[in-house]
């Protein structure tokens, strides 16, 4: 029940940028003719905010985007993003196999008298998420303000997390999950991605975005989670033009 509510919370974050975007859809339909100049080359870099509902993680950083154009409507490239953040690990969060572990040492320490009463185990943790992608992107270029543009993912992803136990039970928790005291994987993950780009002139724009992604990171520890990132920043494309005449 608890993935069902996060895939629920991921949809709901979907309709809500949706919901943002549509407006400025409306403020550009008037700027119909396509565009006369689409650049060889394109780069971006700008904030990025990931958010893993299931975890109760968000996280801040940096997204960075390079690509070429290998017609006017698809691109090649690589996608890289970096961010931080903190949440709080409780067993509900964890596979079924850890949650029957877990209760059975909490209900052997409750008997033994060494649980203080009302109990709960809370565990912060500071995370560190990087994705690398490298795939292509399809353009929509039939607005010359506006450039709408969709794409598959499929990358890799590092996590490192780092427990802050509170207490001597939570100590004991991470020495058997994490008994290095931090935890890194690589995992991947999936999903798809797209959103718009507001072309202040022929070589910048303001590019706005967002992907939502299925990935397995911990999965000795968590069930598959799902993810979005919403990323926005300048953008600029310059070189040969490939706009077909």
């Amino acid at each position: 029940m608890k993935h069902k509510s996060a895939i629920r919370s991921a949809a709901r974050c979907v309709a809500r940028t949706a919901a943002f975007l549509m407006p400025l859809l409306l403020l550009t339909s008037y700027a119909f003719g396509q565009q006369d100049y689409v650049g060889r080359w394109d780069a971006y870099g700008g904030y990025m905010y990931l958010n893993s509902p299931y975890i109760n993680l968000g996280e801040n950083g940096f997204h960075f985007q390079a690509g070429m154009r290998l017609t006017n409507w698809l691109s090649s490239g690589f996608d890289y993003s970096v961010g931080t953040g903190n949440n709080v690990l409780t067993p509900n969060m964890l596979i079924p196999s850890l949650q029957t572990t877990i209760g059975g040492e909490l209900r052997q320490l409750a008997a033994a008298g060494l649980l203080p009463s009302g109990y709960q185990l809370n565990l912060p943790v500071s995370t560190k998420t990087q994705s690398f992608t490298v795939g292509p992107q399809i353009a929509y270029r039939h607005f010359s303000k506006v450039t709408f543009f969709i794409r598959p993912n499929l990358g890799t992803l590092q996590v490192v997390a780092t427990p802050h136990p509170g207490d001597p039970i939570a100590t004991g928790v991470v020495a058997q999950l994490a008994p290095s005291g931090k935890k890194t994987d690589w995992t991947y993950y999936w999903g798809v991605g797209g959103g718009m780009e507001f072309n202040v002139n022929r070589h910048f724009a303001l590019r706005v975005q967002a992907d939502v992604v299925h990935d397995y990171m911990f999965n000795d520890l968590l069930p598959g989670t799902n993810a979005i990132r919403f990323s926005i920043g300048p953008g600029f494309q310059w070189g040969r033009n490939v706009v077909k005449r």
